[in-house]
């Protein structure tokens, strides 16, 4: 439905559902549509005979000095690459990144990826000089500020989950991952153990059974239940299995990847710390009960954090990222370098591993993302624990108030139950319309939105897994889900050769993913 200012909105409740898409096929002279330019490649639009800059001749005799001075590396073919003017290169990658999508401009229902706003005061206080214009390599003298906001953020990210320590350094959830696994293989070592089964859920993340592969563990699968969860009996049937002398650990996700509260993690934790081992926390999705449940109370050894997803330091190309691992007092003794230390008034930086402490080393060349570390602290201190626990409830309620709308139209895969901050659907409801999860995500392209997270967790056949975060207003959530019905409709109503044609407003449209995967072109080859 339109409204006079020609924009869609959501129609009454009752009204029939509109085709809310106005879809005019028309071409330009220019390729361009509008104000949404055409841009080739490079390329395609600069010469190699040009160039933006003028440079002066050189002689042989010059070429020869300089290749002495290159040590035989001076160049003496063309470059190759094309030449732009000045305007011709801006305008190019302006254009270029006009074309990503970003959180700064749509709806970002990523489930698993928590893909929520990154608040502009975050992005202030990182920019400040003396946060932004240090460098690792500085003598700690000088940088007795940055080491005391450590601490600070250090401090509450301990008592937010009622852990003993934390290792900053790991640079992502995955790296973070390994970092808290080398701890328990540290701590396994000291002890002469030679524990050798990881045990890992079938709807873990992906990184979990290879990072337990990567540090020579075997990997053990729990079965989950048919409500999409872990049994405590299931655990102790694998340990019983395995022989409870083999058990190093266990790698679970609270919650889960099928967005729901593992109910009997205090019974698992219990069973695998009877067995002899360690219990690894996968805190990707910590975001659902930051502010509400502290992980050690629960009987956790050891788990990261993903910043960029709960506490709103940027992902990806905004990034880099920052995985920060909490630990228990079993493991604050294999701790990586570089960790923090006080003494009195004095806070250092412990750089070296030695006979001192049982430290497994050093995980990454330096102590972290400064900048990640600040936004980080800047997100904690503005909301309070109050606010962080806040935060933690929209997040739970916009994805169920996303789950109980569409519940009429999708299925979920493990039963009519709350979720927590993110709702998992499969596409059994579209048997018969020729159209698949993939097909539907393509179409929320056409639409403006950038699709959920499909086909993960692989427990659910065409799985779609949807986020909305905390971050998201009423009137955003309702726009997605009365699309998701529109399109959804239009599948039962045997449209789906639209389905399989989209997206069609995108520069490129359906593209050979896995051949591109396979085989790579990484290299111009300027056509005949």
């Amino acid at each position: 439905m339109l409204n006079n200012k020609g924009r869609v909105t959501q129609p009454p409740e009752g009204a029939p559902q509109a085709d809310a898409t106005l879809s005019i096929q028309s071409q330009s002279h220019s390729g361009h549509k509008g104000l949404l330019m055409d841009e080739p490649l490079l390329f395609e639009i600069g010469s190699v005979e040009k160039t933006g800059v003028d440079f002066p001749g050189i002689s042989d005799e010059e070429a020869g000095e300089e290749s002495k001075l290159l040590a035989g590396l001076y160049r003496d073919e063309e470059i190759g690459l094309p030449g732009l003017s000045e305007p011709e290169a801006v305008r190019h990658y302006v254009r270029l990144s006009q074309k990503n999508y970003a959180i700064d401009s749509g709806f970002y229902p990523l489930g698993s990826c928590t893909m929520k706003h990154n608040p502009r005061l975050n992005e202030k206080m990182a920019r400040l000089p003396g946060f932004l214009d240090i460098h690792p390599l500085q003598p700690q003298s000088t940088v007795s500020g940055a080491l005391a906001l450590m601490e600070e953020l250090s401090h509450w990210l301990v008592e937010l989950t009622g852990m003993d320590s934390i290792a900053l350094s790991p640079k992502a959830g995955a790296h973070g991952e390994l970092c808290g696994m080398m701890a328990i293989k540290a701590a396994l070592e000291a002890a002469n153990s030679e524990r050798n089964i990881v045990l890992v859920p079938e709807s873990a993340h992906g990184t979990n059974p290879a990072t337990a592969a990567l540090l020579g563990f075997k990997v053990a699968s729990i079965p989950a239940d048919k409500d999409g969860t872990v049994r405590a009996s299931a655990v102790q049937d694998a340990i019983e299995k395995n022989g409870a002398e083999t058990i190093a650990a266990i790698m679970l996700t609270n919650p889960n990847t099928c967005g729901l509260f593992e109910r009997e993690i205090k019974e698992i934790a219990d069973a695998v710390h009877e067995a002899g081992g360690y219990f690894y926390c996968d805190g990707a999705n910590f975001n659902a009960i930051m502010g509400r449940v502290r992980p050690g109370d629960l009987g956790v050894d050891a788990m990261h954090f993903n910043l960029h997803k709960t506490f709103s330091t940027p992902h990806g190309g905004g990034g880099p990222g920052s995985g920060p691992v909490v630990l228990s007092k079993r493991l604050t003794p294999f701790a990586p370098v570089p960790f923090l230390k006080r003494d009195g008034d004095a806070l250092t930086l412990v750089e070296d591993a030695d006979e001192t402490n049982k430290a497994f080393g050093r995980l990454t060349a330096f102590h972290g993302q400064m900048g990640m570390y600040v936004r980080a602290l800047s997100y904690i201190l503005s909301h309070g624990l109050d606010g962080l626990a806040a935060a933690s409830g929209d997040a739970v309620l916009n994805a169920n108030y996303i789950r109980t709308k569409l519940k009429d139209l999708l299925n979920q895969p493990f039963g009519d139950q709350a979720c927590m901050h993110e709702v998992l659907f499969d596409e059994s409801s579209l048997s018969g319309t020729g159209v698949t999860t993939l097909d539907l995500a393509k179409r929320l392209i056409d639409e403006g939105f950038h699709p959920m997270t499909i086909y993960f967790p692989l427990v659910a056949k065409g799985a779609m897994l949807i986020e909305p975060t905390e971050s998201e207003s009423t009137e955003s959530i309702d726009l997605f889900i009365h699309t998701m019905r529109a399109l959804i409709s239009e599948a039962h109503a045997g449209e789906e050769e639209r389905f399989h044609q989209a997206p069609i407003h995108t520069p490129l449209r359906r593209l050979d993913e896995t051949g591109a995967a396979r085989k790579p072109v990484l290299k111009w080859v300027e056509e005949a």
